[in-house]
């Protein structure tokens, strides 16, 4: 039963599940958010994951990745990064090397930590587009923060333990969504 001003996961239908993990949009990478994609979207500051997201496996962060996150932020775009990582000083390289501010440890999808950078940005919820290469991360936490959701392909398919187990559920979501 639940308690008062609460609820279980098991009473919600199918129409609020379907809220919660399907992202408003669904791309192949990072680099296919273009600013006329944002404009047309009304997004004016992105909230990134890293951990495949951003960065591969093996920690590498491509060229392409930071010229891409260069020109949206030459062009106004407001961008932070959220990340779960305990991993600071991964989380904190990455963001210098991109001149990104950051959160790391975010305990997505709770609420928390997505609240912390939009107060950061300064700007409405529904402005702010998460990405990420999770749906029980990124997805459902900014789904829940009622922000707008970009689900990205992850960039390799090697994964920690913590994310792989996840990985055939989130790909059986994944192939009812058309990108």
């Amino acid at each position: 039963m639940p308690h008062a001003g609460g609820f279980h996961f098991w009473q919600i239908g199918k129409a609020e599940e379907k809220m919660f993990i399907k992202p408003r949009a669904y791309l192949e990478k990072v680099e296919d958010i273009t600013i006329e994609f944002l404009q047309k979207n009304n997004i004016k500051a992105l909230i990134l994951d890293v951990d495949n997201t951003l960065i591969d496996y093996d920690q590498n962060l491509s060229k392409d990745v930071e010229i891409w996150a260069k020109n949206l932020q030459g062009q106004g775009t407001k961008l932070y990064i959220l990340s779960n990582s305990n991993n600071k000083e991964k989380v904190e390289k990455v963001s210098n090397k991109l001149g990104i501010p950051y959160i790391n440890f975010a305990k997505k999808p709770l609420k928390s930590g997505f609240k912390k950078v939009e107060k950061q940005l300064k700007e409405k919820p529904e402005n702010i587009g998460v990405v990420g290469d999770q749906i029980f991360t990124d997805v459902i936490g900014g789904n829940r923060c009622k922000m707008f959701t970009i689900l990205v392909d992850p960039i390799k398919e090697k994964d920690y333990w913590y994310t792989a187990w996840k990985r055939p559920i989130e790909n059986r979501i994944k192939r009812k969504i058309s990108k």
